[in-house]
This record gives C-alpha cells, sequence and structure tokens, in this order.
C-alpha cells in the first residue's frame, strides 16, 4: 500500500500532470488531487498524492521539501488522517441565526 503525501504552496500554474511528473523521479505515483476552490475553479495552492511504497515517499519529502516550483517553494510532508468536522449549523453558537 502506498502512502499519501500532502503537497502545499503549489503554485497556481500546476497542474496534476505537472505535480506529477515532478515526483515520478522518486517512483511510482498512484493519485495525484489538487484541492480546487468550488466557487471560482481556482487551485487552493496545495493537493496531494499517493506513492507506491514507504520509501518512495520518505525519499520524495527528503527531496522535494522546500524544493521550488514555478517560484514557490514546495511544503511536502505525509498527509495527515481527514478529521471529520461537525455539518451541522455553526452560526447559532457564534451568536447569529437560531434555527
Amino acid at each position: 500500500m502506498g502512502k499519501k503525501l500532502y503537497v502545499g504552496n503549489l503554485p497556481f500554474s500546476a497542474t496534476q500532470d505537472s505535480l506529477k511528473e515532478a515526483f515520478l523521479q522518486f517512483g511510482t505515483v498512484d493519485s495525484v488531487t489538487i484541492i480546487m476552490d468550488n466557487e471560482t475553479g481556482q487551485s487552493k495552492g496545495f493537493g496531494f498524492l499517493e506513492m507506491g511504497t514507504q520509501q518512495e515517499a520518505t525519499s520524495a519529502i527528503a527531496k522535494m521539501n522546500g524544493c521550488d516550483m514555478d517560484g514557490r517553494a514546495l511544503k511536502v510532508s505525509e498527509a495527515k488522517p481527514k478529521v471529520a468536522r461537525d455539518s451541522g449549523p455553526r452560526r447559532s453558537q457564534m451568536g447569529g441565526y437560531d434555527q
């Protein structure tokens, strides 16, 4: 099973293909996802990719963290597990409208 990596500080010009290409030198890249803003359709400046093995992931982190991509220093680390968010209304908790 592969290891999921977080890649932050992506240039807005980055595509899934260009990100995959940058990490292929370290081994198999199983998947790439750049997170997009739902309203504007633009990149939010970060994404995730999954390397084939833990060894490939460790090597990619060591070599790519701080590496320049189109004028921006990438931030690469192991992805943390997704935290479930409460989907209920939040405004009433902050003094806004009630249900």
